[in-house]
């Protein structure tokens, strides 16, 4: 998918003011994050791996809950900020 960002120079306009304003929709577009995350191929995971994954998320949610409702374990506040 090709996004086009085009920047025409207007009167009494310096070069440097013209890279500005075509940086500034370059980054608006979101073409440079995803072109780093397309920098690398990263295949799909199988269905078997991606429902090992979930089972296990999920064991250790239930874990984790029981381990609460012990008291063995302080509940989780708040996150990164």
């Amino acid at each position: 998918m090709a996004t086009n960002v085009q920047v025409d120079r207007n009167n009494n306009e310096s070069s440097a003011n013209v890279i500005r304003r075509f940086t500034k929709r370059v980054q608006n577009a979101g073409i440079i994050p995803r072109m780093r995350g397309s920098r690398y191929f990263s295949r799909t995971k199988s269905r078997n791996v991606q429902r090992a994954a979930r089972l296990k998320k999920l064991e250790k949610k239930t874990m984790y809950e029981r381990l609460l409702k012990l008291g063995k374990v302080q509940e989780r506040r708040g996150g990164r900020r």
